[in-house]
């Protein structure tokens, strides 16, 4: 069963790099036609999500010792934990949409997106500190508990059990994902810089002891580009690299 989930990751990640290659517009990037950017999205969350939700997925597969095919089962809690994912990449397409028809001159770069990115990274910061950051973390870690109380039968169960959660990692990883579309949703540097951090939080011994160390990244990183955003190691400058992006 692992083998298979991280055959799916590294699909993800293959089919990501290949597609976004040259895309990366830095902060306020144009996120595309509609279909293309509902399609890129949902790979690239499962590319830097699978890895830090796998071994909640090969939890989920061994606590169902009823289920006939435990990967079928296990494919379909990732599926309703991804949906969750897909939900949220909308609602930003939405509000990315909205904000360019409404208020172009504030998130223009040259006008006032510079601060607008500066204060979502402060934000991004701040929220690694929060309360329910550290619930939703403390639930990613140990998921053991949800799965064995919270068990629902079936594959309708499976999506159910996945997309809740999801919604506990959402909680979990928001502050990451507003960083990323400060920086560059489409930058393939970031989203793996993102990735890593989201992996070493859910994964790695002592896990919660990085978010702290995160969220002083964040927060110095958010006055970096208020102040000299060149410098900025990574970083693309909007309008200072061409972009091949279906619109």
């Amino acid at each position: 069963m692992a083998p298979s989930l991280v055959g799916g990751a590294l699909a993800a990640w293959i089919v990501t790099v290949e597609r976004m290659r040259g895309m990366d517009g830095g902060p306020g990037t144009n996120l595309g036609a509609f279909g293309w950017y509902l399609g890129i999205w949902a790979t690239m969350m499962a590319a830097m999500m699978l890895p830090a939700a796998m071994p909640a997925v090969l939890l989920f597969a061994r606590a169902g010792k009823q289920q006939r095919n435990r990967l079928v089962g296990a494919w379909t809690f990732f599926a309703g934990y991804l949906l969750v994912w897909v939900v949220f990449g909308l609602a930003a397409y939405g509000t990315f949409r909205a904000l360019h028809e409404w208020a172009p001159g504030f998130v223009a770069w040259n006008s006032g997106g510079r601060f607008v990115a500066a204060g979502a990274l402060i934000g991004a910061g701040v929220y690694q500190l929060g309360r329910l950051k550290t619930l939703c973390l403390r639930h990613c870690r140990s998921p053991l508990h949800f799965l064995l109380h919270r068990w629902r039968p079936g594959l309708t169960g499976a999506v159910r059990m996945g997309a809740e959660h999801g919604m506990y990692c959402l909680g979990c990883c928001f502050g990451l994902m507003l960083a990323l579309f400060a920086l560059g949703v489409m930058s393939l540097f970031w989203m793996a810089v993102v990735a890593a951090a989201i992996f070493a939080e859910k994964v790695l011994p002592y896990g919660d002891r990085v978010a702290p160390v995160l969220a002083g990244a964040l927060l110095t990183l958010g006055v970096w580009v208020a102040v000299d955003p060149s410098s900025v190691p990574g970083l693309t400058i909007p309008g200072q690299m061409p972009m091949n992006m279906p619109m």
